[in-house]
């Protein structure tokens, strides 16, 4: 029920800001308008409607945009499956998933979308991940006995989910690219060791929550080898330039995106299944389940824009950098807090937090690095909440928030403190 006081939160708060602002407007003679001048605004409450028309109108279009993501991915998904590559990919993966999923029984559908999902998001490729996460929530329902509740292996893939360990972060580095930074990816380790961090306190977290022994020598096992493969890829990357870097990630990302594609199609002719009529059964369910997920992100999005219209999160980083003005000498990350604090509401508003501080402050200075950073740190908690969570039906998620931003949390402050390690 966490996410339901959050998002009476988000409108009570913006409300009650917005009151405030109109009263101190039309009392600004009385009390001085040299010192209300920034915070009175009569035009406030028509802002705060006019953004819930916006954001529900956004919401729509994601909405539309994830028909078509959707109904791709799950079609190449039910290729996949029924070629076999997905279960061959689970099956590498099935001793760890025993172990942090112990409610999935061996071989079900669910390891392998999970696979497909942390695979992609290791690869910084967000649109194929969302559909892919979706398809592994829905596999994962069908072993939830209430319809409603989350179960602990939900929570466990949701965590995980948003933590975003990224291995190549080709979105932010375009982004660093098209606003002609000199090196767009010099913020690549810092990222992955940011995304690493996340995941291993969400994976912490969520194992406390369900007495799951990280300890476990199969556990350890995969945890070390999967260090073994980010220091591999740290030594690698650090022996290019930057202009290899920048190449190789966006080549490596996309270029086994599509190898995947490539090998389920003909795993598929090789099992002498019906590929397109196959395609075709898969796409159909990606429709149907993006339509379901329409309210659900209504809901979560119009409340956040109504909390940012309202000013509320303007206030709310001006009350940061006050505090931590009490206590620190060098403040450039509270200029980047608003990335920071937008990445768990939304993915486009931190994007354009992000390319904002990029505008301020020049896209060499060290808080558009550090804001970079703070981008690839994690995911869209509350997004991936509302949308995975309702795509399903599920309405109290327990403690999946608390731990998701456990995760969010541990990734902004190693952001953080790598951008100051790395660029001073």
């Amino acid at each position: 029920m966490v996410l339901n006081y959050i998002w009476i939160g988000f409108f009570l708060i913006a409300f009650l800001v917005a009151l405030i602002r109109t009263i101190l407007y039309y009392f600004r003679d009385s009390l001085g308008l040299e010192t209300i001048m920034d915070t009175a605004d009569k035009e406030v409450f028509s802002t705060v409607v006019k953004s819930t028309f916006d954001m529900a109108e956004t919401s729509v279009d994601i909405s539309i945009y994830l028909i078509g993501i959707m109904t791709l991915w799950l079609g190449i998904m039910k290729i996949g499956e029924m070629g076999g590559a997905v279960n061959g990919m689970a099956r590498v993966f099935g001793p760890l998933f025993s172990k942090l999923f112990p409610e999935i029984p061996k071989g079900h559908a669910a390891h392998g979308a999970m696979v497909m999902n942390f695979s992609a998001n290791m690869l910084g490729l967000d649109n194929a991940a969302t559909p892919l996460g979706l398809k592994a929530m829905k596999e994962l329902q069908k072993e939830n006995p209430s319809e409603t509740v989350a179960s602990n292996s939900q929570i466990m893939f949701l965590v995980l989910n948003t933590s975003g360990l990224t291995l190549i972060p080709v979105s932010v580095m375009a982004l660093r690219a098209s606003a002609h930074a000199l090196n767009p990816a010099d913020i690549f380790l810092p990222i992955l060791l940011a995304t690493y961090f996340s995941t291993l306190v969400g994976l912490i977290t969520v194992s406390i929550w369900q007495k799951i022994s990280l300890f476990d020598k199969t556990i350890l096992t995969y945890l070390g080898a999967i260090s073994a493969v980010i220091g591999f890829i740290i030594w690698s990357f650090m022996q290019m330039t930057p202009d290899q870097i920048s190449t190789y990630s966006s080549v490596i990302g996309n270029g086994m995106l599509f190898t995947i594609i490539a090998i389920f199609v003909v795993l598929g002719l090789r099992k002498k299944i019906n590929v397109y009529e196959t395609f075709i059964d898969g796409a159909k369910e990606g429709f149907q389940t993006s339509v379901k997920i329409i309210p659900y992100l209504v809901a979560m999005l119009v409340a956040i824009g109504v909390f940012r219209a309202s000013g509320a999160m303007e206030y709310l980083i001006d009350g940061l950098k006050w505090f931590f003005g009490l206590f620190f000498t060098r403040l450039e990350f509270v200029d980047t807090l608003q990335v920071a604090f937008m990445k768990p509401l939304s993915g486009s508003g931190a994007r354009g937090a992000m390319l904002e501080v990029f505008d301020q402050f020049g896209i060499e200075d060290i808080r558009s690095k550090m804001a970079a950073a703070l981008q690839g740190s994690t995911e869209t908690t509350f997004y991936v909440l509302a949308v995975y969570f309702g795509s399903v039906g599920i309405k109290n998620s327990r403690y999946a928030v608390t731990a998701g931003l456990m995760a969010d949390l541990a990734g902004i402050i190693a952001a953080i403190l790598l951008s100051y390690m790395f660029f001073g």
